[in-house]
């Protein structure tokens, strides 16, 4: 008789969790009796494969109300998010935060320029008039970056269509010449009231590159572009809104009385959501701009944050946040944690509050301490919605700054806002910042001029009063990643695999698991993390992607 188990009964011994190899989240968190985890401190055991990595779905909740394609968001830093970023991180599936550090009408031409660049039916247009030059067309196309224009009666939206503007047809004429005797009068147009797939389909057969709408006067009411069309080849990932088609603008602000000004112009630009900015964001300022944001804009998405605690999280939750902002001292260029002695390991931060505000329906953005694919994976495991990048994104084409070699490398500046330099100056080419209106700071309201000189960053960090600025961050630089237009891929596909190694084919299906007990996780010893790495080499090059 054999020694051995019928092999037909190896599932039968596996018949319960606890027969399972490694931890339960729940487990692996309660296993660190006096301490926190970061993500290095653990993994993900392997799950059973039965299906290929490119069905894999990443979409995923990022506030109550806004769903993406990817989980990826780019952090509201200077030497991270500006325009170009935003727009090229919509378009790969994910959103960029656009950085307040600058100028309230600066923040909002970028949000404006996010929104402009992909629409469905454009009802904003711009329009000129037959008596407007060519020189006004090349101002509009150095500014916004298109030429094709239609000219109405009137020189606005709602006037009589006259016909179109190109960039062929001022080709060699001279600024001064009045479009009425240049324009395209030869149009194709489609009625008011004609359904988005029906005029896409018009556009796509008349081969022109603009599609006026017009009502049954002949008055202009919207705009199709032809170009609009392509990017929805080429960019089927992008993080619209599902209504105007347009991208999702997303935009940091602070929680002085000045940003409720900012805010307006932010939301008159076309705001989607808006990241209230702060290191510590269990403040009473933070709660009453949340209030005060809800009763003005019901329909606006409000992250708050930044908490790493259920008590900080339960009280931005009553007070109205669509999502959470999670993290305090864990990124790369951040030493809020050795300066303050303030703040949690990143994991079990993003694990505390994300199962606390599972139970609202708020969803939890993870912010720093991303270095990785793994580290992503590894946030949503514990529960975020989404990860917050920084250092991870600074160094691609598409952040601000220009690149220089440092060392043999080539590399651009990369900041914390906390640094003195963010603190001191604001982003470069914005204008430098003067005297602020009364507002409400950590150190009770100040009037005009008194040590109101200081910007976003100084306000995130409640240090505008200070005498003595105390950083809480650094300043460095970070090698040359290329575009975003390989690197996200790169993420979005890292992440693909992963969860097809974990068995999981969508990030909810994943997080399920998680709740169920069905992922299971292993702490990592020191040794063991030297072991997972890249080790026992002369050299080696590490090429992350092709």
């Amino acid at each position: 008789m054999s020694q051995f188990l019928d092999p037909k009964t190896a599932l039968e011994h596996l018949s319960t969790y606890e027969d399972r190899d490694g931890l339960s989240a729940a487990q692996l968190m309660s296993s660190i009796k006096h301490g926190g985890l970061t993500y290095n401190d653990f993994l993900l055991l392997p799950g059973h494969i039965d299906f290929p990595a490119s069905v894999v779905s990443t979409e995923s909740r990022i506030t109550r109300r806004v769903v993406l394609k990817t989980p990826f968001m780019s952090s509201p830093m200077d030497t991270v998010t500006e325009k170009a970023m935003a727009i090229n991180m919509a378009l790969l599936g994910g959103i960029g935060v656009i950085h307040h550090n600058q100028s309230a009408e600066e923040q909002a031409a970028m949000v404006r320029a996010v929104k402009r660049h992909e629409n469905g039916f454009i009802s904003d247009p711009v329009v000129l008039g037959p008596d407007d030059t060519v020189a006004d067309v090349l101002d509009i196309k150095a500014r916004l970056g298109f030429c094709g224009i239609p000219i109405t009666s009137t020189g606005s939206l709602g006037g009589q269509l006259l016909g179109i503007v190109t960039s062929r047809d001022i080709q060699f004429h001279d600024p001064s010449t009045p479009l009425k005797t240049i324009m395209t009068t030869d149009l194709v147009t489609a009625p008011s009231g004609v359904t988005l797939l029906e005029a896409n389909n018009v556009l796509r057969d008349c081969k022109k590159g603009k599609l006026p709408i017009v009502d049954a006067s002949g008055r202009l009411v919207s705009l199709l572009a032809r170009s609009d069309l392509l990017k929805n080849q080429n960019f089927p990932l992008s993080s619209k809104r599902p209504d105007s088609k347009q991208l999702y603008a997303a935009a940091a602000i602070g929680t002085r009385l000045a940003d409720r000004d900012r805010l307006a112009l932010l939301v008159e630009a076309g705001l989607d959501i808006v990241i209230l900015d702060s290191s510590q964001g269990n403040s009473i300022y933070q709660i009453e701009m949340i209030q005060w944001i809800k009763q003005k804009w019901p329909d606006l998405e409000v992250v708050a944050g930044n908490v790493v605690t259920r008590e900080q999280a339960a009280k931005l939750i009553h007070a109205g946040a669509d999502a959470l902002r999670v993290g305090m001292g864990s990124g790369s260029i951040c030493i809020t944690q050795e300066v303050m002695a303030v703040g949690r390991p990143q994991a079990t931060a993003v694990y505390q509050v994300a199962e606390f505000a599972s139970k609202f329906g708020v969803p939890v953005i993870a912010d720093g301490g991303i270095s990785n694919v793994g580290h992503i994976v590894k946030a949503l495991a514990m529960g975020a919605s989404a990860v917050m990048m920084g250092g991870l994104l600074a160094g691609t084409e598409e952040a601000p700054g220009e690149y220089f070699y440092h060392e043999g490398k080539r590399v651009k500046a990369y900041r914390g806002m906390g640094s003195i330099e963010a603190m001191e100056q604001r982003s470069v080419g914005a204008k430098a910042p003067g005297p602020q209106p009364v507002r409400q700071g950590k150190g009770g309201p100040k009037v005009n001029g008194a040590k109101e000189t200081g910007n976003a960053a100084t306000a995130r960090y409640f240090s505008e009063t200070s005498a003595v600025k105390v950083a809480q961050g650094v300043s460095g630089d970070v090698q040359d990643k290329g575009s975003i237009h390989k690197f996200l891929p790169y993420l979005h596909t890292g992440l693909q695999h992963s969860l097809q190694d974990a068995g999981q084919q969508s990030i909810a299906a994943l997080q399920e698991a998680v709740r169920a007990g069905v992922v299971r996780f292993e702490l990592r010893t020191a040794s063991a993390q030297v072991e997972g790495g890249v080790h026992g080499l002369h050299s080696y090059t590490k090429r992350l992607f092709a």
